[in-house]
């Protein structure tokens, strides 16, 4: 069974996490199929980056999210994407809508500089 959990990486003291995909079995930084995404608790604000299409796809061939992953990807809407790509909404209009909310990091400090705002649609000023 593949799960979809974080690696840690980083220094001592100093921890930083992939979220990858990998067998249930194989340890917790041991081989992992595919890397999705990247966790910095140590950041203020925490910097989450996760590539939507492939947990998408991931999710929707069977990987079970650890406990962990499951708060990020509620914190960065993944999960909600899901339920609704479950229902039969395609996968192009949430991936445009998870790239819409995407937010933007900043590449000398590695933190979230600005959060775009959700497009939603009958919203007219």
């Amino acid at each position: 069974m593949l799960r979809i959990r974080l690696r840690r990486v980083g220094g001592k003291k100093q921890p930083s996490y992939r979220v990858v995909v990998s067998e249930a079995t194989a340890p917790r930084d041991g081989k992992s199929v595919e890397t999705v995404g990247f966790y910095n608790p140590r950041t203020q604000p925490e910097t989450i980056q996760v590539k939507e299409e492939r947990v998408l796809h991931w999710l929707s061939v069977g990987a079970q999210p650890s406990d962990s992953v499951v708060r990020l990807l509620k914190k960065v809407g993944t999960l909600e994407r899901f339920e609704r790509m479950k229902a039969g909404e395609s996968v192009a209009a949430l991936a445009e809508e998870a790239r819409a909310v995407e937010q933007t990091v900043s590449p000398k400090t590695n933190r979230i500089v600005q959060e775009k705002e959700p497009v939603t649609e009958g919203d007219s000023d």
